[in-house]
């Protein structure tokens, strides 16, 4: 008596997919939402990327010496630990280059901080934007806004300055800029003065260090029955320009504001944001453009379509799962928005790493709103046998690849795991029919040859994914072959 099911039952040729995740959310071509416009007369990318290539050609000309010249066997670029460059590095690139010593070390802080250059204890290497540096225009934009977001440190304050002080100016600065930015045009210093001056007393309002003890100022006015409304009647002397703190205390009153203004113009003037010059400031259409920029993440912040953004990158992830796609690269965008690209990449490799299969594909999709950023992190991981497939997957869409034919980067073996590991995502967070149809997308012609590939590859889930698939799959035949492979598996046999 045979059985009306034949017992190699062949699997439907279709064409392999990438199976980064669940199937649901796989190979959808990504459509690419409208990216905001800038403000008029913004430049466009690759002028301003010329502009930011010229203000760090001497920078880029120190680390791509750094790269040729103290590469693997070369001598140690510093001796404390701190970046701070070695004297003997520093007359050595000055006579290299026919610099003096003090240009190659700013040159060499300012390639630090644009991040062509990382420095690692003794050792230095070109970063990634050293790289891209002639080709990518994006990494260029992204290196010159790193430097200037570090302007404090690209020109260090005089060491007469008190550190709280200092501290507040910086923190106060991102409004001053944003008033110069919304002005479009020089604005006097005095203007920009008082509204540091306001925003200082803000913050020392918020920390409630501000003496709320009546001033001699606000004394008189109130004897004279002059300046001081009625509890809950508001004033209305006229139109009001922007709402005004409450009086400072004599510590706001005593800040030497007007110098760590000047120092902060200065320091931001050289790195390019703006110029600054007889009693006014402008900024440059670079700095314009980073204001602008650093507008925009705030907004996307503020966006998170499912609250994720205080979460860290696994619980994140989590929250991703049930979200169709773009809703979910929506939340990546928002996450990534909210905290420094660089530990957002660590968070979402070290998410990748657990043994959560879902959230390792989840996490490769998040690295993929990233962009060019992470490559250096997925590199890294390529010897990593969990990680490998989706890396190299990665990579060859980071490469231009088409992600319907990235899939081809990977060997035999790579595939089949990858196969085990989306299988095992749908075995824990899917429904059985999504299992069944998961087959479609083995690389393997017959189930005898996906189920002897699969035995071979040994990916820790094996026994998991088989057991799921033959209670799943609905042809009786089928399902008999695959439990006695998982059989076969947990034996060793």
């Amino acid at each position: 008596m045979t059985s009306r099911i034949p017992r190699d039952s062949r699997l439907r040729l279709v064409r392999p997919r990438p199976l980064a995740a669940a199937p649901t959310a796989i190979n959808q071509r990504r459509p690419r939402r409208p990216a905001p416009r800038p403000p008029e007369g913004t430049p466009a990318p690759a002028e301003l990327a010329r502009m930011a290539r010229s203000g760090l050609a001497a920078a880029a000309r120190v680390a791509r010496w750094a790269d040729s010249a103290l590469g693997p066997g070369g001598d140690s670029a510093t001796t404390d630990g701190k970046a701070t460059l070695s004297d003997a590095t520093a007359e050595r690139a000055a006579a290299d280059l026919g610099l003096t010593p003090a240009q190659v070390r700013a040159d060499w802080d300012t390639a630090r901080l644009a991040g062509l250059i990382e420095v690692h204890g003794d050792s230095a290497r070109p970063g990634w934007r050293l790289r891209a540096w002639n080709r990518d225009d994006s990494a260029v934009l992204r290196g010159w806004v790193a430097l200037c977001d570090a302007w404090s440190l690209a020109h260090p304050e005089p060491a007469e300055y008190e550190p709280a002080a200092v501290a507040e100016v910086v923190t106060a600065m991102p409004q001053v800029l944003s008033f110069l930015q919304l002005s479009a045009g020089p604005v006097p210093v005095p203007q920009l003065l008082d509204l540091l001056r306001q925003r200082v007393v803000e913050l020392r309002t918020e920390r409630c260090e501000v003496e709320y003890a009546p001033q001699p100022e606000a004394a008189d006015a109130e004897a004279s029955g002059a300046g001081v409304p009625e509890a809950g009647v508001p004033r209305s002397d006229g139109p009001v320009e922007r709402p005004r703190p409450a009086p400072a205390g004599p510590a706001a009153a005593d800040a030497p504001l007007e110098p760590l203004l000047d120092w902060a113009l200065r320091a931001l003037a050289s790195v390019g944001a703006l110029t600054y010059g007889e009693g006014q400031a402008t900024l440059t259409p670079l700095g314009s453009w980073a204001v602008w920029v650093k507008l925009e993440q705030i907004c996307v912040a503020a966006q998170s379509p499912a609250g994720n953004i205080e979460q860290g990158a696994e619980d994140m992830l989590r929250g991703c799962a049930q979200l169709r796609p773009n809703a979910a690269r929506a939340e990546y965008r928002a996450w990534l928005a909210a905290r420094p690209v660089g530990s957002a990449v660590t968070e979402l490799i070290a998410a990748a790493r657990g043994e959560d299969a879902l959230l390792r594909g989840l996490a490769f999709e998040a690295l993929r709103v990233v962009g060019a950023p992470a490559e250096p992190e997925v590199r890294a991981v390529l010897d990593e046998p969990t990680l490998r497939p989706y890396a190299l997957l990665w990579l060859a869409e980071h490469d231009g690849a088409d992600p319907e034919d990235a899939h081809e980067v990977l060997t035999r073996q790579e595939a089949t795991w990858l196969w085990v590991d989306t299988a095992a995502a749908v075995a824990d967070h899917g429904e059985a029919p999504l299992l069944v149809r998961h087959l479609e997308s083995a690389v393997q012609p017959t189930v005898p040859a996906l189920l002897n590939e699969v035995r071979a590859v040994g990916h820790p889930r094996t026994v998991q994914v088989l057991v799921a698939l033959a209670a799943a799959h609905p042809d009786p035949a089928l399902a008999k072959a695959v439990r006695r492979a998982a059989f076969q598996v947990h034996t060793g046999s």
